[in-house]
């Protein structure tokens, strides 16, 4: 007998606001702010708006994964270990740094080319993940599939970027437990059930319109970060379309049980995997073998 479908509830509610960050880049921050620090396995979220002259120039990362998912425009990105391509709009690239790589992420830009908008998300990696090698996992707008939990004709679009919903199942594989989830209502009153994993964590950002979570009757308008309740016997989340053409993400992640030891792009378990970590740097080791020898073509173009 399938267990009811009793929905979560919004327990804190945060205003991205927006600042500048990397080269002149502009970035509306929730997770990784003093207001919500703490969401493990989750450890910075950044609605990001890259305009031109502006990116974000060879930096280095250990020790997590990045999930760079483009609302609009594009954005190119090239890596110390001879990876390079483009994420067009719609398209996902979920990177995991591992012990190390060093990369650059710049925005496309031309004529009658959109400014490129998109999120970046953060997560943690497993303590024993931390030193593994590096890898990509990147779809096209094309390669995400797609729920229609009222069919192909409704009004409501499910883009699967990780996790099942619907029944659709995304190819990604990400270390650690991961859904994330972009859903579009292009009708007031469409709703939505989707399950969630007990105990995971889960958070909803929203990016246009306005939405209810369970059986709200105020509703969340855009640029908010919705961190959901996790009582054992919800099993997952009822969200309702608040007005017309209303869409946001919906994450949930397994919660980790290690200390999160975080400096600058490093997050380890503690401070001497930091000092170790910076050691390695310095001395272009572990992971970071042609940290000063290696330099972009993209970051580094004359603009």
């Amino acid at each position: 007998m399938a267990a009811a479908a009793v929905s979560r509830n919004v327990v804190k509610k945060i205003l991205s606001v927006e600042t500048p960050e990397g080269a002149g880049a502009l970035v509306r921050r929730s997770i990784g702010t003093m207001k919500l620090k703490n969401l493990t396995p989750f450890l910075l979220l950044d609605h990001f708006h890259v305009s031109k002259g502006a990116g974000f120039p060879d930096h280095p990362h250990r020790g997590q994964a990045t999930v760079t998912y483009m609302l609009e425009g594009s954005s190119q990105h090239e890596d110390s270990a001879g990876h390079k391509g483009l994420i067009e709009t719609g398209g996902v690239q979920w990177m995991s740094a591992g012990k190390g790589i060093i990369h650059a992420e710049m925005p496309v830009h031309g004529d009658n080319v959109p400014e490129p908008r998109g999120l970046q998300l953060w997560i943690d990696l497993p303590k024993e993940s931390k030193m593994m090698e590096p890898n990509y996992q990147e779809l096209s707008p094309s390669e995400i599939p797609v729920a229609y939990p009222e069919g192909p004709d409704g009004p409501t679009r499910i883009k699967v970027i990780s996790g099942k919903s619907y029944g659709v199942e995304s190819p990604v594989r990400p270390v650690g437990g991961c859904w994330y989830f972009h859903v579009l209502f292009d009708k007031k009153g469409s709703s939505i059930f989707q399950e969630i994993a007990p105990g995971w964590t889960a958070f909803i950002y929203t990016l246009k319109g306005s939405i209810l979570v369970g059986n709200e009757t105020v509703p969340h308008e855009s640029y908010h970060t919705l961190v959901l309740s996790s009582d054992p016997a919800e099993t997952g989340v009822k969200i309702t379309a608040a007005e017309d053409d209303s869409n946001f993400v919906l994450i949930a992640g397994e919660p980790l049980d290690q200390t999160v030891f975080q400096y600058g792009p490093f997050v380890m378990t503690n401070r001497e995997e930091i000092q170790k970590t910076l050691i390695d740097y310095q001395m272009g080791q572990n992971g970071f073998e042609n940290a000063h020898t290696w330099k972009s073509v993209i970051g580094n173009r004359r603009q």
